[in-house]
């Protein structure tokens, strides 16, 4: 069999987009699904919205790229943006989340280099954790999936149970620079921290000197109904990393550092040829101009909070498949019972409803829609969920 031209690293699936409108996909032969995956978190906005369709369209006709090189106002002024609404004061964008990663752990370790302490270098990351696709970011999970076969990894990684503030603070030694955490697992199961696990690492960072770094490319950016999942949670990081809905479906990605942090990324510590282009900005710029419109967040927590009843409310009807929910805001989790396979359910409910989710960790199936949906889409999503819970044959019955 001839080798495909795609690297056959995706068990892709038979759906085949060719068209978006709204929150809704439409495939090659017309069919059309009710999209609740957006790209795993990334159509913040849906498909096509009018706001981010312009301007790239506008930017792609005046300028895309001219590298790094040179000055850039765009990215200047988009940088700001972001400082302006985060705990941030200085911003690297990337082109994805794991670059933001790679950049954040740089940072971590330049802090300490330039501080005379190269010997911390060691960050503490949970299990679970889903970072990223390159040697560092697998380096910094515990995951088999993500591991095997690409060893020797990047040392200088400790992991701890997520959730688990007493095992995190005992991993801390001499050569520990901080902690590495999502503030929302998603991929590992849209489960959330507590708030006295976050609060706890962000205390134990004050007393020793280390630097807290959050993971939200998926958390981030409205999805759990504030812009930074950190807000609910009373805390603020010294490192963050972003992306996915930053550029509503565009390659952007950001990493975000308060001033000390970033002490240590001066000239020739960092690159990135594409990062921070005219074009990302562009799309940038628009996908936060509509998140900071008067009252968009708040619709974000209402339609979460819609949108949880409604999945809890499945579970009395269908309590052989489903028994809980999980996330925050539209980030939110379907656990499925012991019987079931996630990866199934959402191929079921892709193939014979014309759902959309993503599957998960701990046998969850994520539900992902874009942060502009209305009641009408729920209703949609509930009907669709609860008739593939009816038609759904368990793993164990066929």
């Amino acid at each position: 069999m001839a080798t495909p031209a795609l690297m056959p690293v995706y068990p892709r699936c038979d759906v085949r987009p060719v068209r978006g409108e709204g929150v809704y996909l439409i495939g090659e032969r017309g069919e059309r699904y009710l999209d609740f995956a957006a790209g795993i978190a990334v159509n913040a906005l849906g498909h096509g919205h009018p706001k981010l369709v312009q301007a790239i369209a506008d930017q792609a006709a005046t300028l895309m790229h001219v590298s790094n090189l040179y000055g850039s106002p765009q990215g200047e002024h988009f940088a700001q943006r972001l400082v302006d609404c985060s705990f941030a004061d200085t911003v690297f964008f990337t082109n994805s989340g794991t670059e933001a990663i790679e950049c954040a752990i740089k940072t971590a370790r330049r802090f300490f280099y330039v501080k005379g302490e190269p010997q911390r270098h060691k960050l503490i990351t949970f299990n679970n954790a889903f970072h990223g696709r390159t040697m560092g970011a697998i380096s910094a999970t515990n995951q088999p999936k993500m591991r095997d076969g690409f060893e020797p990894l990047l040392p200088g990684f400790a992991y701890a149970p997520f959730n688990d503030l007493e095992a995190a603070l005992a991993l801390i030694d001499d050569n520990t620079a901080g902690f590495l955490v999502e503030t929302v697992q998603g991929e590992g199961g849209v489960s959330a921290a507590t708030p006295e696990f976050l609060q706890g690492l962000r205390r134990a960072c004050d007393e020793h000197g280390l630097l807290l770094i959050l993971d939200e490319v998926q958390c981030g950016y409205g999805r759990t109904g504030k812009m930074w999942g950190y807000e609910h949670y009373g805390i603020t990081p010294d490192i963050m990393t972003v992306a996915k809905g930053i550029g509503g479906g565009f390659p952007l990605g950001a990493c975000l550092a308060t001033e000390q942090a970033a002490s240590g990324m001066v000239f020739g510590t960092h690159g990135s040829t594409y990062g921070g282009n005219p074009l990302a900005m562009a799309a940038g710029e628009a996908v936060l101009d509509v998140m900071q419109e008067p009252g968009f967040l708040d619709r974000v927590t209402a339609m979460g909070e819609r949108l949880r009843a409604g999945l809890e409310q499945l579970i009395p009807n269908h309590d052989h498949l489903f028994v809980g929910v999980r996330g925050k805001g539209l980030m939110l989790g379907l656990k499925l019972s012991d019987a079931a396979e996630a990866r199934s359910f959402v191929a079921h409910a892709r193939d014979h409803h014309g759902l959309l989710t993503v599957s998960a960790g701990e046998n969850v199936v994520r539900v992902l829609p874009p942060l502009v949906i209305e009641e009408s889409h729920i209703a949609e999503c509930l009907e669709k969920l609860s008739a593939a819970a009816r038609s759904y044959a368990m793993p164990s019955d066929d």
